[in-house]
């Protein structure tokens, strides 16, 4: 009885002996149970081995939380904005969100692969052309209630602004980085340049809450730059002297700041947010059951952390806000490890503009902070609000991408020795 030959799919002794590279290349070709194992060496391969796949978990998870959230709050929004000749259907937002989610997705994997070279250079571009689009918006775009920050593009209002956040972030990394090579170049001066610029166009259309964002964007790279602790102080009084500054020459900051610091009479935002926000208790009402968020002006936006809270209760919100720090403290860890210094400035840029953002929304939303018009990262509803995010996080799991045998190489290395 004659042997049965070998399979595609296993390796013959006699081609393993004489054709070791031959006899390897085709069991990896026939071997498809290796795919996206730690033996791919793929494209694909490496990208997801290189990848921080639990930051990607996170992410994903206030993605999911925010679709959640979006169909809470659509009947609340849809209601209000129906009119006798036009019926929005109530899940009417929720149905647009989803189909944003699904291009955010996309465009954070996307951007998640490329190198750090091709990041560098998208976003010197993208923040170019952010900047004049900012300027075209004072000029030629939409106002919505009294601010004129959005271009109408027929399908969706684009914000230049949302998307210029994620492109500062890595340009002004950039440009500190600059002094690696020639400690002489005024890298600093440039940056203030910079942000004093924005912030010029930003309180134009007006945009006091982006304004603050963005300071502390540049605050947080210069802070991680190396610069010493007196500079650090004289650029926070800066900061302060600003916002006093603008107190008193800028009515929508001496409004909101009033509003904040001596209250208001009647009933409020912000009052009706807190409100809404407690109603729900420890459990919340339950999906679908909240009645104060119809109360609400920008349910689905502004204010969509209280309807959280009514709807799922106080718990579920103290666990998005774990989720928010879980990021803060998961990229931190990923930086100690980290020896390219435009990388840690850019990443720290960038998860400052993340956080930092939701931290003002809930802000908002507790009370805590005057109104700002800023949206909750991958929860608030909006096509520009989500769709940035997922550059924003596409830019930090591309920059904090890492091979995972590199440190055991290297430790290995230092032991045999």
């Amino acid at each position: 009885m004659a042997e049965p030959q070998n399979s595609a799919n296993e390796e013959d002794p006699k081609l393993q002996a004489n054709f070791p590279l031959a006899g390897r290349m085709i069991s990896e070709q026939f071997d498809l149970s290796n795919r996206l194992g730690r033996g791919d060496r793929t494209a694909l391969g490496i990208w997801f081995w290189e990848l921080d796949r639990v930051l990607l978990a996170l992410i994903l998870s206030l993605l999911a939380i925010g679709l959640l959230a979006v169909a809470a709050a659509s009947p609340a929004t849809a209601r209000r904005l129906s009119s006798a000749d036009v019926s929005l259907p109530e899940l009417y937002f929720f149905y647009r969100q989803f189909a944003w989610a699904v291009i955010a997705f996309v465009t954070m994997l996307v951007i998640s692969m490329f190198p750090k070279n091709m990041v560098r250079r998208m976003a010197l571009i993208g923040f170019a052309a952010m900047v004049v689009a900012m300027l075209f918006t004072i000029i030629l775009g939409s106002e919505i209630n009294g601010a004129k920050r959005w271009i109408n593009l027929g399908f969706m209002s684009f914000q230049a602004s949302e998307f210029l956040k994620p492109f500062y972030a890595v340009a002004i990394a950039w440009v500190v980085s600059w002094k690696l090579k020639d400690k002489s170049l005024p890298v600093y001066p440039i940056i203030f340049a910079i942000t004093g610029f924005l912030a010029m166009i930003l309180m134009l259309q007006p945009d006091l809450g982006q304004t603050i964002l963005l300071s502390g964007i540049c605050f947080a790279v210069i802070m991680v730059s190396g610069v010493k602790f007196w500079k650090l102080a004289a650029l926070f009084g800066m900061g302060i002297g600003g916002l006093v500054t603008a107190y008193f020459t800028y009515s929508v900051a001496a409004t909101r700041i009033d509003a904040f610091l001596f209250g208001t009479d009647g009933i409020t935002h912000d009052k009706l947010a807190l409100s809404t926000l407690s109603a729900g208790g420890l459990f919340g009402v339950g999906p679908g059951l909240g009645e104060r968020k119809y109360s609400l002006p920008e349910a689905h936006t502004d204010y969509i952390f209280s309807v959280i809270g009514e709807e799922f209760g106080l718990l579920a919100c103290a666990a998005i806000i774990i989720i928010y720090f879980a990021i803060i403290i998961r990229v931190a860890l990923r930086l100690f490890e980290e020896k390219d210094y435009f990388t840690i400035l850019a990443v720290t840029g960038l998860v400052t503009q993340f956080c930092g953002q939701a931290m003002i929304n809930i802000a908002v939303n507790l009370g805590m902070f005057p109104s700002k018009g800023m949206t909750l990262p991958f929860i608030s509803y909006g096509g520009s609000s989500l769709w940035s995010i997922s550059i924003t996080s596409g830019l930090i799991l591309a920059l904090t991408r890492r091979n995972p045998f590199m440190h055991k190489q290297g430790q290995n290395r230092r032991y045999n020795r």
